[in-house]
């Protein structure tokens, strides 16, 4: 593969710092909507069970599963085309497919199946940014021929919305580093 010509470090890990810190926000968001379901299947006279289970569906088909298709795409496919890469993206994809699995039981389930699946939604989503964040877009800054501040930008299914590639973080990002 050859270099990528725009290369800009200080734009990678701008790009970085943004995509972290949005999945930092739908991690807390999605223990938030998992703790709320738990709280209501533990109270059953309350009747919110299926409000919770429905308003924590709902943020995964609308903000979770685009987050994850929208990464298959261009954060995806560049370190899917090398040989260091392709594995852990491989890997990846078929977490993708287990997440949408579980959002699609999640749909249907009730009380103690609800929560148990929400938990499993929740856990597997961790263990799955911690990937991104801890092997692979480290690994797209670190290759020349990669660029994850290309491969983010305007998609705010993976910086958040209204960001640019974590611009209004710069001066945050640059004081962390």
């Amino acid at each position: 593969m050859e270099q990528h010509p725009q290369k800009n470090l200080d734009a990678e890990r701008r790009a970085l710092h943004a995509v972290e810190h949005h999945h930092g926000e739908m991690l807390a968001e999605l223990r938030e909507r998992v703790a709320a379901l738990i709280r209501a299947v533990e109270e059953p006279a309350s009747g919110a069970g299926a409000d919770a289970r429905n308003a924590l569906a709902m943020w995964c088909e609308q903000e979770l599963v685009p987050h994850a298709l929208a990464e298959e795409g261009p954060l995806y496919s560049g370190p899917g085309n090398t040989v260091q890469g392709r594995l852990l993206v491989e890997g990846m994809l078929a977490e993708h497919q287990a997440i949408v699995g579980l959002v699609e039981r999640l749909r249907v389930a009730q009380g103690v199946q609800a929560a148990a699946t929400g938990t499993a939604i929740q856990e597997l989503f961790a263990v799955h940014l911690d990937k991104e964040n801890r092997l692979l877009m480290p690994f797209i800054v670190q290759s020349p021929e990669l660029s994850l501040a290309d491969s983010v930008e305007g998609l705010h299914e993976l910086v958040g919305h209204g960001r640019e590639h974590g611009h209004e973080h710069e001066h945050e990002a640059d004081r962390q580093l």
